[in-house]
């Protein structure tokens, strides 16, 4: 479970200090997928990389299962990352120079683990993603849907128990997107606790809950049910 309690993000040039987060309180329990909406502007990005620690607050409190997390210790965000946390971008944020294999690895190396469990742990995880046939492929020899799901592999290889995915189906077409999206609800139904960014209301139907921010605001909505049947025209 995390919890943000009281959070504040702020922003600022020379001239101007914009605030991203306006004293933000959100729970999000284990198991939740959670769909943060709202317009571009509004802090739904600021908000998910305050939350997978990829920024941390000008205040407020992070609770991480139950207890206070010093977030502007680098080293310990450094740590939870590499063991909890899988992250899915828009623009894939795949290294062009190195296969969709050792694009996939990357987490695993960091983690030091063995070649053996490496190699163990990336076939399983294009073998989720449909692409063991385009392990020895560069990103540029890629479709853009095969690139997300390059970069969906390389979220889950660490078994992470939280994803954070900003606008995953962003540069999609539907088919590409309704597969991503059948992955993201596969894995949080084996446990895995979703967060996503989207724009999209027919995305956020995936959800079990929905959040909206506008300028910096945060309102919790409910969901009776994640609409999976959802069909994208």
């Amino acid at each position: 479970m995390i919890e943000l309690i009281n959070i504040t993000k702020k922003f600022s040039t020379d001239t101007v200090e914009t605030t991203a987060l306006k004293n933000i309180d959100l729970t999000i329990d284990s198991g939740q997928f959670l769909c943060v909406m709202g317009p571009s502007g509004g802090g739904k990005s600021t908000l998910l990389n305050t939350l997978g620690l990829l920024e941390f607050p000008n205040s407020g409190e992070y609770k991480l299962d139950g207890k206070s997390v010093d977030i502007k210790n680098k080293k310990l965000r450094t740590q939870l990352r590499k063991e909890l946390f899988g992250y899915i971008f828009q623009n894939f944020n795949l290294i062009q120079e190195l296969s969709v294999f050792d694009n996939v690895a990357l987490p695993l190396i960091y983690r030091s683990f063995s070649k053996s469990e490496i190699e163990k742990r990336v076939s399983k995880a294009l073998s989720k993603v449909s692409l063991t046939n385009r392990a020895k492929h560069f990103p540029s020899e890629l479709s853009g849907g095969q690139q997300q799901r390059v970069a969906v592999a390389r979220a889950i290889v660490t078994d992470p128990k939280y994803i954070f995915a900003d606008e995953p189906t962003g540069n999609l077409d539907s088919k590409n997107s309704k597969d991503v999206l059948d992955l993201l609800v596969e894995l949080n139904e084996l446990g895995t606790t979703v967060v996503m960014v989207t724009h999209s209301e027919s995305d956020a139907t995936y959800g079990t809950d929905v959040v909206r921010m506008s300028d910096g605001g945060l309102k919790q909505l409910k969901q009776e049910a994640p609409l999976k049947e959802f069909q994208y025209a």
